[in-house]
């Protein structure tokens, strides 16, 4: 597998970029599939969250394989593929790998160490599964990804440390509209992230919570699941005037336009009694809230861009130390063990034709010695076996320890040489690869995302070539 991952984020894009380029409704699984499409990609995962957009494609081409995922990044966000790449960010096998490692931990969090990533992968995979757009690589790649995360938090402070987007953003509101408990609350949206901010919100213990989505079932599955108590639904459509009613409003919805008006929380704020200003945590992307309310009188709104000015709390650094040793060996065990699988196939080819060889040496011995015993020719055949297996046992041991060590790949390829091993015979072992197999017209190379790889090739724009050694980003990498 050669992994390649294009994608931007919250380190390398402004909101405002991110929000432009978020993808809502059928489009992830339209992008899904267009990648796994294309002729150089054998394998695709998406991870879309509201602060990051990463392909993950198995390819066969570094070049193409990145022109072809940003000319698709830039199709399906809608945002000018100039303007695009100068945010995104490339990374290529082992540094994939690391990348991917990092993100499953938390360390490429907005809030470092936060939970919810594992989540989110696991969404990432499950739906690259159902759109058959992963096969064997990525799945065990994901899978192990998930693993490590896991392993993160259960052995470094980590887990402690971290937070939730919903946690950090309503210390923020705390700082700046008093205490969470004891206010009244409203959550604009059911899906996972809303969920948890409405158990937030009761641990935290608000006097009241209402929950509104588009579709009222999964409104009142939510508030079924809370165990109602002081949680209760309130219709979309009702959401104006119910601003005037409560103190705090959480909105994380996949709505592609504004679903909190200005207007409308001019008019609540209006009504408001007292000094405490009416406040919103907008999780969204693109934001719910109407940016405007940023400059209301009465109104705090805290969203992910001011979430990413605040970012400051966070894990202390042993742990994050921990966590980048951690991120480190996995890497390391994962490419030594891609490694010696390459090799795999040639060595069980190796033997079955070492077997085939003994056979038909033993069919030879019985056609000149017809008349041997069975114990004779028992002991013959055992000698013979035991024989080839020891000359064979040294080198395919070693060849499989080499072969773990980066640029073991060559290893195969000589063994393959020195016994005239028959190619279709180690690909009858390997088996077809699994995963969307596609052809698509390969588009212009993709002009400036940042590079990071072992060794990868560097992308060419035209009449200018590229660094691929190095972290660049935006304007540096022009």
């Amino acid at each position: 597998m050669s992994l390649l991952v294009v994608g931007l984020s919250h380190r390398t894009a402004p909101v405002g970029v991110l929000e432009r380029a978020a993808l809502t409704g059928d489009v992830p699984t339209r992008l899904l599939h267009d990648a796994a499409a294309t002729a150089t990609v054998a394998e695709a995962a998406l991870l879309n969250t509201c602060n990051r957009i990463e392909l993950y494609a198995d390819v066969d081409k570094f070049h193409a394989g990145v022109a072809e995922l940003s000319l698709l990044l830039a199709h399906h966000s809608g945002v000018d593929l100039e303007e695009l790449t100068s945010h995104l960010y490339v990374h290529y096998e082992d540094r994939a790998v690391h990348h991917l490692f990092s993100v499953a931990c938390g360390l490429d969090s907005m809030v470092v160490g936060e939970g919810q990533i594992l989540g989110q992968l696991r969404d990432a995979l499950a739906r690259a599964q159902e759109e058959h757009t992963a096969g064997r690589d990525l799945n065990e790649l994901f899978q192990q990804a998930l693993r490590v995360g896991k392993r993160a938090h259960s052995e470094t402070g980590i887990d402690k440390a971290g937070q939730s987007l919903v946690t950090f953003g309503l210390e923020q509101i705390a700082a700046g509209a008093g205490a969470i408990a004891g206010k009244r609350a409203l959550v604009v949206g059911a899906g996972s992230m809303s969920s948890l901010a409405a158990a937030t919100l009761l641990r935290s213990g608000v006097s009241e919570l209402l929950i509104a989505n588009r579709t009222p079932e999964r409104a009142e599955r939510l508030v079924a699941n809370l165990g109602g108590g002081n949680a209760r639904t309130v219709d979309l459509a009702k959401v104006p005037e119910a601003l005037a009613d409560v103190d705090l409003v959480i909105s994380c919805t996949g709505a592609a336009g504004v679903v909190i008006r200005v207007e409308d929380v001019a008019s609540a704020v209006a009504a408001r009694t007292g000094d405490t200003p009416l406040a919103f945590l907008d999780l969204a992307m693109p934001r719910d809230v109407d940016h405007a309310v940023h400059e209301l009188p009465g109104a705090l709104l805290v969203d992910l861009e001011s979430l990413s000015h605040a970012h400051a709390a966070t894990p202390g650094a042993g742990d994050v130390d921990a966590v980048s040793g951690i991120v480190a060996d996995e890497v390391a065990a994962f490419g030594a063990a891609q490694r010696a699988a390459r090799i795999a196939p040639t060595v069980v080819a190796l033997r079955a034709m070492a077997s085939e060889v003994v056979l038909a040496e033993l069919g030879r011995l019985d056609s000149r010695l017809p008349d041997l015993d069975e114990r004779s020719r028992a002991e013959i055949t055992q000698t013979v076996r035991r024989v080839v297996d020891k000359l064979l046992h040294a080198p395919t041991v070693r060849v499989k320890q080499l072969a773990a060590e980066p640029g073991g790949a060559s290893y195969a390829d000589a063994l393959r040489e020195l016994f005239d091993l028959d190619p279709a015979a180690v690909h009858a072992v390997s088996g077809p690869p699994v995963g969307a197999q596609g052809a698509a017209q390969v588009g212009p190379q993709a002009n400036g995302p940042q590079v990071n790889g072992p060794q990868a090739p560097r992308p060419q724009t035209p009449g200018q070539a590229r660094p691929a050694n190095g972290s660049l980003t935006g304007e540096a990498a022009r």
